[in-house]
């Protein structure tokens, strides 16, 4: 039997935009509960638009995770800023998230510019922990004169912190309507998606200065098996011969321990054992190339 739906059901989409490393994808990991956009110190983790599905008594709230704010050099970077625009079209309230612990805060983003179609707007101050408490209030009024937010939050993703009260703030602004994805749905993405986003992950955690901006996973097999491991093949895609050889590390070993860690993750993620095969090509210039970042999904 269908459960009805009361009449004061609401449903949106709530896009977080912000600079990189802002904290966006721990906000959208900490609101569901669940991790789905991966994580790392180092900005411009997340690459592509990730949707997360809070699923309330009363209401369904789509969360969009988006790139960081940039000025876009090459194609990847213009694709990542699409994606952007994309989600700030879908949306139907914005939150736009600021990190509080930088020396300069950036009161040259044009909030104007964000919202043109004059959205509901929230600023989240993130990283208060970071922050002394003496500094909060002046920083609140500072960014009020800028833009009627609908609220200015201070909040901690990565502590939990003022989440309740950003929720208890976003439920009035999402428009009244019937769910768009069932009850017992977290992402519109398949897992062949957050497994290739987990092995990315690893990479970004093991290897410094241009190696994780330069490298791209795409699963090329993914065979669920009824009896057994399943079985996901996994090509990371570099720009160089010499990012390859460092990627691999000597005997190998580099590659292993990200194979290692990864496959953890996606056994954790899946909730089912799998056999994780690593391979490494090189795309030259593959950040740069129309035609090869269509090839790896963008």
């Amino acid at each position: 039997m269908t459960k009805t739906l009361p009449k004061t059901f609401r449903s949106g989409y709530v896009a977080i935009i912000g600079q990189p490393n802002a904290g966006k994808s721990t906000l959208m990991n900490a609101l569901l509960n669940v991790k789905l956009s991966i994580i790392s110190p180092r900005p411009q983790t997340t690459r592509r638009r990730v949707l997360g599905i809070l699923n309330r008594s009363n209401a369904q709230i789509v969360f969009i995770d988006t790139p960081g704010l940039l000025k876009p050099r090459y194609h990847l970077q213009k694709k990542m800023m699409d994606y952007v625009g994309l989600s700030l079209q879908d949306a139907d309230v914005l939150l736009i998230i600021i990190d509080v612990s930088r020396e300069h805060h950036p009161l040259d983003i044009d909030f104007k510019q964000i919202n043109k179609q004059h959205k509901p707007m929230i600023l989240l101050l993130n990283k208060i922990d970071l922050l002394s408490r003496g500094k909060l209030l002046p920083l609140m009024k500072l960014y009020d004169q800028f833009y009627p937010f609908q609220a200015i939050i201070p909040i901690s993703a990565l502590q939990n912190d003022g989440l309740d009260q950003l929720q208890k703030e976003l439920l009035p602004l999402i428009p009244y309507g019937p769910p768009f994805y069932p009850p017992d749905v977290v992402s519109d993405q398949p897992e062949r998606f957050f497994v290739a986003e987990i092995i990315r992950e690893k990479i970004f955690l093991n290897f410094h200065e241009e190696i994780p901006y330069s490298t791209e996973v795409v699963i090329e097999t993914y065979t669920e098996r009824p009896r057994g491991k399943d079985f996901i093949s996994a090509i990371i895609y570099v720009e160089r011969t010499s990012q390859k050889a460092i990627l691999i590390g000597k005997q190998g070993l580099a590659l292993k321990r990200i194979g290692s860690q990864a496959r953890k993750e996606i056994e954790d993620f899946l909730g089912r054992s799998v056999f994780l095969e690593l391979r490494v090509k090189v795309a030259e210039n593959w950040r740069k190339s129309e035609h090869k970042l269509r090839t790896m999904g963008y």
